[in-house]
């Protein structure tokens, strides 16, 4: 069963396609017809009204939930409310939860492994840790085995907003070099393929950090990226004027360097990444 069954859950969905039955919740029905025709068989809820989950319950024996938390506030009442209707009646064998790399915080830089401590500093990122207690303790009261994924920036060419063109486009800048911060990407496909072998393969309460092998500050993805499509690079700003001219979401981006080691997610998913890079990637 998918919960947020969107570009990547739909990827979930195809690469596990005729393997197994394959449910998904969703709140629109306008999107009824879309999951049956890729052979998804759609459950209407809406995780911001817990009682319309109740027939979730006992339905699936492995379930990936990709659904972000609210918009605001500091905790995530749509976990809460999904881990709430899965035990009510037989319990899943495996919980995947797609987390969020910002659970770390700032790092100066640092490469991070599973092991390190979270250190939130937004309330997008602390909605992430509230998510992972719940997950956590639901898989131990519960004897669940639950994975979590931590997960950068994702990109696709084939994924709405999965490319920096149309930033490129807008000549949106970037920090001069030694303002920068290190940033990390993974693939969609790549992705959705850590989602299936977790299924299988994760070890129990096990956290793994899902990303390339890429070791990018920000500017130089961008760079490269206008290259790549044959754009003018973005300006260079330094860090002081970035206030005036780029938008809170972006600067909270920018505010955040690390370099996430997925070693873990390698040796025990076994997974062999599609593009390494964000240069396989995006070429």
């Amino acid at each position: 069963m998918i919960i947020g069954c969107g570009d990547v859950g739909l990827r979930v969905a195809a690469q596990l396609r005729n393997r197994v039955r394959l449910l998904a919740l969703t709140s629109d029905s306008g999107r009824l017809a879309e999951l049956r025709s890729k052979g998804i068989t759609p459950l209407s809820g809406n995780l911001d009204k817990g009682t319309s989950l109740m027939r979730l319950a006992g339905i699936a024996t492995r379930v990936v939930h990709l659904a972000p938390p609210p918009a605001e506030g500091w905790v995530d009442s749509r976990t809460h409310a999904l881990l709430r209707a899965l035990r009510l009646r037989q319990k899943p064998a495996c919980v995947v939860y797609g987390s969020t790399s910002g659970v770390y915080g700032d790092c100066g830089g640092e490469w991070v492994t599973e092991t390190r401590v979270m250190n939130a500093h937004t309330p997008r990122a602390q909605r992430r840790v509230d998510a992972e207690s719940r997950i956590r303790f639901f898989g131990r009261s519960a004897a669940v085995r639950v994975n979590i994924l931590r997960i950068p920036g994702i990109y696709a060419q084939d994924r709405e907003g999965g490319t920096p063109r149309a930033r490129l486009l807008k000549a949106t800048p970037v920090l001069q070099p030694q303002d920068d911060v290190f940033t990390n990407h993974i693939h969609a496909d790549d992705l959705a393929l850590a989602c299936c072998l977790a299924l299988w393969r994760g070890a129990p309460q096990r956290v793994y950090n899902v990303n390339d092998d890429t070791s990018m500050k920000m500017g130089d993805y961008f760079d490269l990226a206008a290259d790549l499509y044959g754009l003018p690079r973005p300006p260079r700003i330094a860090r002081a004027g970035a206030n005036e001219q780029l938008p809170l979401m972006l600067l909270s981006f920018m505010s955040e360097s690390r370099r996430m080691d997925n070693t873990r997610m390698k040796m025990e998913l076994r997974l062999r990444l599609h593009h390494p890079t964000v240069l396989s990637g995006l070429s």
